[in-house]
């Protein structure tokens, strides 16, 4: 601890530009804690500007003083608190303790210190230097470390710290399942590597953090990540933080702290939810539309119209020919069952093929539609139920030679064709079709078809039985 000893050392290292009792005073004055070091016969001899900023005493006052007794610790307890700092000189490590300390003020705070011994050249006890700061700040810096620490290892939230690259620089567990692999893997990739869509968002939110700082609520996206099982869609609940150097008189930017939660199985379901009470909705108002048709085919076409919004980009009504329907076959299928499978449906209102549209009887109708062997229109009559059928993922030229040989508009990709039933008899089918930029049709899909198909059958059916035109 003495001067001459930091001296010969520098000496030995090399020229010093400085005094050695200089370079020392700085060092310890550019301290974050407060530090005071006494000799063996317990003699101040160092006190830094922390230790003069926590108690008010300045060095000129501390140093050279015999222990705290009378100005830096109460009378009473002045033999405790020396004797417990000075076992230090002669106690191996460091040994931590909590003293209430004067202020020159008269106040009293409460310190905890960390002291060791110093030994000197011929290594007996020399003296003991105390660290020392206030228990709350000690505390607080404690919780810090904790939370940071909880935080990157097994918090409930994806935590990822991402320098000013946008690389990932520190992976919680949660984070590295959610973005499926390691936490040593996932470290120094771009988020490109990861993230297959959505990664224009993600990375645009982490630039206007680092420039302008954290917004004020969480944001939803959604992502489609890489795995090794495949492409898998997810939304993110996250929220953002910049984080900046708090060794730098100005922030220095380090980056940015993300964190997020999984909330995909959540916004499925409100998804569903919302898209359940809208079809009942529109179920309503076709109900009550339809009712107050006095042509039961015009009340059937009424139903199609609000079926479509929000479902489907086509419909088309293809009906068993008036002379096999009419009949009157066995339940279950019979004769009008038989008879499209056969190929006689007729193709009686659509949408437009070229743009969007009501659905309208087609003019010039009663001709059979020329569908091929295997049709999944064919398929749903032989079934008695419901068949979906897409495109695939090929070319716009593959999806538009697919759909034209189901004789179905160009931009049909995705394909659902339900049965028409009324009084056990089948009187044709419903095919609603979605262009490419949709997804495909779902089993919830063909829930609401069937219950859209069982609404127009029956109007079908009442077209038939008081004679009006229904092909």
């Amino acid at each position: 601890m003495s001067v001459s000893t930091s001296r010969g050392t520098t000496d030995a290292l090399g020229p010093d530009p400085f005094p050695g009792s200089e370079l020392l005073a700085a060092l310890l004055d550019g301290m974050d804690a407060a530090l005071c070091a006494f000799d063996a016969s317990g003699t101040v001899t160092h006190w830094n500007r922390e230790a003069e900023r926590i108690l008010g005493w300045s060095a000129q006052e501390a140093v050279g003083r015999t222990g705290f007794a009378g100005w830096a610790v109460r009378r009473a307890d002045a033999d405790e608190v020396q004797a417990r700092l000075m076992s230090a000189m002669d106690a191996p490590g460091r040994q931590v303790h909590e003293f209430a300390l004067l202020r020159k003020d008269g106040g009293r705070v409460l310190v905890r210190t960390q002291s060791a011994g110093v030994r000197g050249a011929e290594g007996k006890p020399a003296g003991v230097y105390c660290a020392f700061s206030e228990v709350h700040a000690q505390i607080d810096l404690e919780r810090a470390i904790a939370l940071s620490e909880a935080l990157l290892e097994d918090a409930s939230w994806g935590v990822v710290l991402v320098d000013v690259d946008l690389r990932p620089t520190v992976v919680n567990a949660y984070a590295s399942r959610a973005l499926g692999g390691g936490r040593t893997t996932l470290l120094g990739r771009p988020l490109g590597d990861l993230v297959v869509q959505g990664v224009e968002e993600l990375e645009a939110a982490l630039h206007h953090v680092l420039a302008e700082g954290a917004p004020g609520a969480p944001a939803e996206m959604w992502v489609t990540l890489r795995t090794a099982e495949g492409e898998r869609r997810r939304c993110w609940r996250s929220g953002f933080l910049r984080l900046a150097s708090p060794l730098t008189e100005e922030p220095v930017p380090l980056g940015v702290g993300w964190l997020f939660r999984d909330v995909t199985a959540t916004k499925l379901a409100q998804q569903e939810a919302d898209r359940l009470r809208f079809r009942t909705s529109q179920l309503h108002r076709a109900g009550r539309t339809a009712s107050e048709c006095e042509d039961p085919m015009e009340a059937a076409t009424s139903l199609l119209d609000f079926a479509l919004a929000g479902f489907a980009d086509h419909v088309l009504l293809d009906l068993t020919a008036a002379d096999t329907a009419s009949g009157g076959p066995a339940p279950g299928g019979g004769a009008a069952g038989d008879s499209a499978a056969g190929g006689r449906l007729v193709r009686t209102a659509a949408t437009p093929s070229d743009a969007p549209g009501p659905c309208l009887p087609v003019a010039g109708g009663s001709l059979p539609v020329r569908y091929g062997p295997g049709h999944p229109a064919l398929q749903a009559v032989e079934r008695t139920g419901s068949v979906r059928t897409s495109a695939g993922a090929g070319n716009p030229g593959a999806a538009a030679a697919w759909a034209a040989e189901r004789r179905w508009p160009g931009d049909a990709a995705h394909a659902l064709c339900t049965v028409l039933r009324s009084r056990g008899r089948t009187l044709g089918v419903l095919t609603f079709l979605r262009a490419a930029n949709r997804a495909a049709f779902e089993r919830p899909d063909t829930t609401y078809a069937e219950t859209v198909a069982a609404r127009v059958a029956g109007a079908v059916d009442l077209a038939r039985a008081v004679g009006r035109p229904a092909d």
